[in-house]
């Protein structure tokens, strides 16, 4: 009777363990997605607070796709962070780097992977198929940490702003190509994702 009580235990242990570790499972363990206000108070967390209240949010719905949960008036665009990450991170930039933005997101929907995402990318630039910024254009982000919405902070997140200049370099701005702890330098020169790094301290 205990051997038989015992071997009972055992399959009901395993068929649970492969339950939870079938495609299905996982999806629904991962798909717990944050209420869309605390998705919006989030997000925007990156933006000097002036241009909080105007910036579109794009978020995740139930279904743990992609959507718009506001439309704002101003210049920026902010992306609450991923359900699916494994960490906190959100990010807001100018409008004008929508069009760059949306290619990258939908080519990895599509199946495609880093770095070929930027390598077609930078073929449809060059070829006029992708529009770009006219402008030097903003990226704000906060990494890591934990977004606490009672206070609406995110306690331990690491801040990092960029300006996107196209296919700029050392020769036209004066800035090193070589990372620098405490300047700012040009990541990706010379290429349409040339953007000027900057790692604050504060």
């Amino acid at each position: 009777m205990m051997k038989r009580a015992f071997a009972l235990v055992t399959v009901v242990v395993v068929a649970l363990t492969m339950a939870r570790s079938t495609p299905a499972a996982v999806a629904a363990q991962g798909a717990s997605v944050t209420p869309p206000e605390q998705q919006v108070a989030s997000a925007v967390l990156p933006l000097p607070v002036e241009l909080r209240t105007s910036a579109t949010v794009l978020g995740y719905g139930t279904d743990g796709k992609l959507t718009t949960l506001r439309r704002g008036t101003g210049t920026m665009t902010c992306l609450a962070t991923d359900p699916k990450g494994n960490r906190f991170h959100v990010a807001c930039y100018h409008n004008s780097l929508e069009p760059f933005m949306a290619r990258g997101r939908a080519l990895r929907v599509q199946g495609v992977k880093d770095p070929e995402v930027d390598s077609v990318r930078f073929r449809e630039a060059k070829a006029g198929r992708l529009k770009l910024p006219s402008s030097p254009a903003c990226l704000y982000s906060l990494t890591g940490g934990a977004f606490d919405p009672s206070t609406g902070t995110a306690s331990g997140a690491r801040p990092l702003f960029v300006v996107y200049i196209p296919y700029a370099n050392a020769t036209t701005t004066g800035l090193t190509e070589r990372p620098v702890q405490g300047a700012p330098w040009i990541m990706f020169p010379g290429t349409p994702k040339a953007h000027i790094m900057f790692v604050p301290t504060m």
